[in-house]
């Protein structure tokens, strides 16, 4: 038997939740009971193959800042948002160009921390067991140096640290702050290398359990750290990386 939450009435916001991660993370709340809105980059649900019918579709362009200010001033309830939007090497260009770095950082670190700054209020009023919560998506990047993606890598990094920080600062507020750190999920993000053996066979040797995670591997840890059972963690960024992290 499967572990099992209620989050009956429960309203929470995934940012990035059409596709990949978001979208099995925004699944299993919905499958939870909880009135989940979703955010995009395409003008609206139907404009994506698979059936986003179920849920609540805003789009939102996150590196742009009025765009993150308008979504923050439509969301009226917020029990738990997860911050999983996230780019690299947009348009496939390179990160090491400075105004790339620039637009990476906003996607991946500026916009959690304006998006939750502005929801603080809604999610403090949570009446969910353990407080409101905020679950932030980091990476392997958050620890490891991965030369191409030198933006994406700092902004991820910087979401263990704004993670911790946001914990210390709004444990007052009822609200607690944590995230998660996905090994290789195949997603549409992977889904270029995984043809390429001189890529993936070198991860897989370092995973213990020699598989790539899925999304529906990531999901449940979320649902887990906005539950009452997670009421005493805040500040923790956990690993759902077959034991990637844990090679020397």
């Amino acid at each position: 038997m499967g572990v099992t939450f209620d989050f009956a009435d429960a309203t929470v916001l995934v940012t990035g939740g059409s596709n990949g991660i978001g979208l099995a993370i925004a699944r299993a709340f919905q499958a939870s009971g909880a009135n989940v809105t979703i955010t995009g980059t395409k003008a609206d649900a139907a404009s994506y193959e698979h059936d986003l019918s179920g849920f609540v579709y805003r789009q939102c362009l996150m590196r742009d800042a009025d765009a993150v200010e308008a979504l923050a001033a439509d969301i009226e309830r917020c029990d738990v948002l997860v911050n999983n939007a996230g780019q690299n090497l947009p348009g496939g260009r390179s990160e090491y160009d400075p105004d790339v770095f620039d637009e990476v950082l906003a996607v991946n670190l500026s916009a959690p921390f304006r998006l939750s700054n502005r929801l603080l209020d809604r999610i403090g009023s949570s009446a969910l067991d353990g407080g409101g919560s905020v679950i932030n998506i980091g990476s392997m990047s958050s620890f490891f140096g991965v030369e191409v993606v030198p933006g994406y890598g700092a902004a991820k990094a910087g979401i263990v640290q704004m993670t911790k920080t946001l914990a210390v600062a709004w444990a007052k507020h009822r609200v607690r702050v944590n995230a998660i750190a996905p090994g290789v999920i195949e997603t549409n993000m992977t889904a270029p290398m995984m043809p390429f053996a001189f890529m993936t066979d070198p991860l897989l040797a370092r995973t213990p359990m020699q598989r790539f995670g899925t999304p529906d591997d990531v999901a449940p840890v979320a649902l887990f750290l906005a539950s009452g059972a997670a009421r005493y963690i805040t500040g923790q960024t956990l690993p759902v990386d077959g034991g990637f992290s844990i090679q020397g």
